[in-house]
């Protein structure tokens, strides 16, 4: 009779999401500065990265938990900041705060936000997808509140507001498909 080994452990897969949300994160921070024009308005590549930041942290939480979703953002906030430093030691520039603290407190206190409105309708809902769309795009709204209060004296700059309504129009419109994705994840560890 052979012999063979019983192991009931499932293979925790957690830092993974953990690498992607990171990934994800210092993709926002190297794109930051490569922009696209639409209509005669500069804007940047990083936009289209938002909401899948957002699409991955509750994928996170639906599959694992509320702490190790905490821990993966600051983790990934942790990881920006690192990389930040080292771009900027790498290119021959002068690490200050305030190079990446507009993004950095936008996706922190987003997520933040995402999170707890996500894990209300998860737990009092049954996840319908109006609520979780009009999720997304609060979480969106408000990073992009907190990204202008930080940069706030470049809102005199041309096409400030068109630029800006552009970007809360294409998230919004990557909102949609995106929260669709959303809906159908499985709750649990399946």
């Amino acid at each position: 009779m052979p012999y063979r080994i019983k192991n009931n452990d499932k293979y925790n897969d957690y830092w993974m999401y953990v690498l992607l949300l990171s990934t994800i994160v210092i993709l926002i921070q190297s794109l930051k500065n490569y922009e696209f024009t639409l209509y005669d308005v500069s804007i940047s590549y990083s936009i289209l990265l938002v909401p899948i930041t957002f699409l991955c942290s509750n994928f996170i939480v639906k599959k694992f938990d509320y702490k190790k979703c905490i821990a993966a953002i600051c983790i990934s906030s942790v990881v920006s900041i690192i990389f930040s430093a080292v771009m900027a030691f790498a290119v021959g520039k002068t690490f200050t705060l305030s190079n990446f603290t507009g993004e950095f407190c936008a996706y922190v206190v987003s997520q933040f936000v995402n999170l707890t409105i996500y894990l209300f309708l998860l737990n009092n809902t049954k996840g319908s997808y109006i609520f979780i769309l009009i999720n997304y795009l609060f979480s969106i709204l408000i990073y992009y509140l907190f990204f202008t209060l930080m940069y706030l004296d470049s809102v005199l700059i041309d096409n400030f507001i068109m630029r800006y309504v552009f970007t809360i129009i294409i998230n919004f419109i990557m909102a949609i498909p995106i929260a669709l994705i959303d809906v159908n994840f499985k709750r649990g560890n399946d």
